[in-house]
């Protein structure tokens, strides 16, 4: 089966490389990317590297072409009409290239009423997959434990976790735990009867449970004192990114990001690793 992952040097679509690189040959593998001599280290082990501009619906029908399973990684973009757009490209290129199976990262804000700025994206990428001819599967993740780990010392500096969540809670997924699902999805096709999954850990955090976590694996004293959602987007406003990320935690604050299933154990046959253990996992590295 020939398999192609878009996206591939993000830091979502690499760990599915490496993941998928366990499940079946490098020589089965096909990487659409914008820059390929960022995918070196994956040509060398023998994957094909293809230059993909998600822009261009004739390069992405070039990197899709004979694809068994295609997994789509979308762009890092801060719109949902970018988003949109570039998703039109993808389904027309998985169309064209008559692609066997597309996998989809989806993402746990895609309420209609969200007031995350990505929401209506990821609220069109359903619907938009149901109105087509491809045979898909959505994989929609929790938010991604990772950052926690760098964001850890200026949470120590300030004593506090600062989300503005209220009383509401967050649910979390591990990258390397959510690129595992991609690849187990992608070579089990007795997976793909149903359309969407959405890949959480076994329980979701109020803010001060998740201050208890992060002071339990730092040992330093971590409590809980929000800001304001405009005081948030000033302080993390860096590559213009402040508005996306206080419009998340807006919706994380009407409890729309507290979702937990047990789609993960479903799959992998065993429960998602807890955010204690991850966290403590990652800093002892």
């Amino acid at each position: 089966m020939k398999f192609v992952v878009t996206g591939a040097t993000g830091h979502l679509g690499s760990q599915i490389v490496q993941q998928l690189a366990q499940r079946v040959a490098a020589t089965d593998i096909t990487l659409g990317v914008h820059t390929p001599a960022k995918a070196a280290s994956f040509a060398d082990q023998g994957m094909t590297v293809i230059p993909l501009d998600y822009g261009d619906q004739g390069s992405i029908v070039a990197s899709l072409a004979a694809a068994d399973v295609a997994i789509y990684v979308p762009s890092k973009s801060h719109d949902s009409f970018s988003r949109v757009t570039e998703f039109e490209h993808v389904i027309a290129a998985a169309e064209q290239a008559q692609v066997g199976h597309l996998i989809v990262m989806g993402f746990i804000a895609d309420q209609a009423t969200n007031p995350f700025d990505l929401s209506a994206f990821y609220g069109y990428v359903p619907r938009r997959l149901a109105s087509s001819s491809l045979s898909y599967t959505i994989l929609r993740n929790a938010l991604y434990a990772d950052p926690l780990v760098p964001y850890l010392p200026e949470l120590i500096e300030r004593k506090n976790v600062i989300y503005p969540m209220g009383d509401a809670s967050l649910s979390f997924i591990s990258l390397e735990e959510s690129a595992a699902v991609f690849a187990e999805v992608a070579v089990r096709p007795e997976l793909w009867t149903q359309p969407m999954y959405t890949l959480t850990q076994e329980r979701s955090y109020t803010m001060p449970a998740l201050a208890q976590v992060l002071q339990s694996v730092s040992g330093q004293p971590i409590g809980y004192a929000p800001v304001t959602l405009s005081g948030f987007e000033k302080m993390y406003d860096q590559g213009n990114e402040g508005h996306m990320l206080a419009s998340m935690y807006a919706g994380g604050a009407q409890g729309l990001l507290a979702t937990v299933t047990d789609d993960f154990k479903t799959i992998m046959g065993r429960p998602a690793q807890t955010l204690p253990d991850f966290l403590a996992q990652e800093l002892a590295k």
